[in-house]
């Protein structure tokens, strides 16, 4: 079934109705792990949607998701293409932020229990967090048409954050008439909420630097205290997508369409279908991106009380801010020819390489941070693009570690003490809602963090910059 190219790549050859052939990033101990489950199931599926380009990609990270593996990389044709809610994900603009700061240990040790504190208090986490920060629904919807730009004039940030998002922060084309009543509803609070489930907030040291050079750019040193979000577009894009997959599984039955896997539903990119949900998934990366903004403006307020100085004073600059789940058009040369793609990645990350116009001013001669979190008491990693992901993934790069075990079987089979007991050995400060349910994001549910970075940079399609262990960890 799969066969390996080199020491990192595997490759399900094309058969069948198969339209490309599925490429495997990962290590020979990754790749095994993953047939014993529908990945490459999923994957090979996939690989049957029509218009699909070059190949099917699967990150290191990958496991099963709806339909489309988590860790799946697709580009479609943007001319006869086609875009599915499925290959995106639930999820919409689930992405990473990463904050420095100028303090080291030292500075934080005496102050970490009350930051913790103060970080729990001011970033609402857990199922059906809110917050009211007096937004109403023309807030709500400026903010998901005008993304960071917007909410930073009313005071949440700084304008320098703008240029270190991803997309500036503002994903063009959003258009609140394709979102539906219950979406605006679910959204209207939850600007400035974690969330619950592999949603974090972390304060980390970097714990190593591999690429000096590189870390000089990003301003990355050896000690240093950062912080850690990862959260997304919350109830807002989560019934987004379930609204579109309805809308796209009737789209299926009235044209006919079979598919291998029903949880794939597509609609041909010129569809007034796939037209409204790329408005409203526009409209939800938007929401994602605020979102992550106004809880960086909480968490630059809780140092500021914490330590008695201004943010800026404590060098809270925003390294960058990354998106998973999202298709995004752009450019890419294949096999020799340049063609406009919708890229769709389902917990994957962009990783684009130096020069490319999308990296910001700052960082396009090293390439574009990829911002990579562990499981929960385990190493995260900075990485950066390289000119080899453009070649082979569509300038993308892996999201995570990757799940190894279902929410429902870590809980069932991770004793919630023992999860605890490991944090507390690693002296890491844990603030969490439900401790009955902390074993869901454990380390043993999930893939050892090193092996699948280990695998993207040893298949040269990221750089690894820094290694980053966790000292305080907040969680819905």
């Amino acid at each position: 079934m799969i066969k390996r190219i080199h020491d990192f790549l595997w490759e399900v050859e094309r058969e069948g109705d198969m339209n490309v052939p599925v490429h495997l990033y990962a290590s020979k101990a990754i790749a095994e792990n993953m047939q014993k489950d529908r990945t490459l199931q999923q994957a090979i599926n996939a690989a049957k949607l029509p218009s699909i380009i070059k190949h099917m990609l699967v990150m290191p990270d990958g496991h099963e998701g709806y339909g489309f593996p988590v860790g799946g990389v697709a580009a479609f044709d943007a001319e006869n293409g086609i875009i599915s809610p499925g290959a995106i994900g639930f999820d919409i603009n689930c992405g990473m932020r990463l904050i420095k700061t100028n303090l080291g240990m030292k500075d934080l040790k005496p102050h970490l229990g009350e930051l913790m504190d103060r970080l729990f208090a001011n970033v609402p986490s857990g199922v059906g967090s809110k917050v009211n920060l007096n937004f109403t629904q023309t807030d709500l919807e400026r903010i998901v048409t005008e993304g960071v730009d917007y909410i930073v004039k009313k005071g949440f940030g700084i304008d320098e954050d703008i240029e270190r998002i991803e997309e500036n922060g503002t994903m063009k084309g959003a258009d609140t008439s394709s979102v539906s009543p219950m979406a605006k509803k679910r959204g209207l609070h939850e600007v400035g909420t974690l969330g619950a489930g592999n949603h974090f907030l972390e304060v980390q040291r970097v714990e190593k630097i591999f690429d000096a050079r590189i870390a000089k750019v990003f301003g990355l040193e050896e000690g240093q205290i950062v912080v850690m979000l990862h959260s997304g577009s919350r109830g807002y894009g989560h019934q987004i997508c379930s609204d579109y997959l309805k809308v796209l599984s009737d789209y299926q039955k009235r044209k006919g369409i079979t598919l291998a896997d029903p949880e794939l539903a597509y609609a041909e990119v010129n569809s007034k279908e796939a037209q409204d949900y790329l408005k409203a998934m526009s409209a939800a990366v938007n929401f994602a991106f605020v979102n992550r903004q106004v809880m960086t403006n909480s968490i630059r307020k809780s140092f500021e009380s914490v330590f008695g100085k201004s943010a800026d004073v404590l060098g809270m600059e925003l390294l960058y801010d990354v998106a998973h789940n999202i298709a995004k058009l752009e450019e890419h040369d294949v096999d020799g020819k340049r063609m406009k793609l919708y890229v769709h990645r389902k917990g994957a990350t962009r990783a684009f390489a130096p020069g490319r116009k999308e990296v910001p001013n700052l960082y396009r001669e090293v390439g574009q941070p990829v911002i990579i979190p562990g499981s929960m008491g385990t190493a995260s990693y900075v990485l950066a693009g390289r000119e080899e992901a453009m070649k082979e993934t569509f300038g993308s790069s892996c999201h995570g570690s990757g799940r190894l075990m279902s929410r429902h079987a870590a809980i069932r089979e991770i004793p919630a003490s023992k999860t605890l007991g490991d944090l507390k050995s690693k002296g890491v400060e844990l603030r969490v809602r439900n401790k009955s349910l902390i074993s869901e994001e454990a380390e043993w549910a999930y893939k050892n963090v090193d092996d699948v970075v280990g695998s993207i940079a040893s298949a040269g399609i990221s750089n690894i910059v820094a290694r980053l262990v966790p000292v305080g960890v907040a969680k819905g």
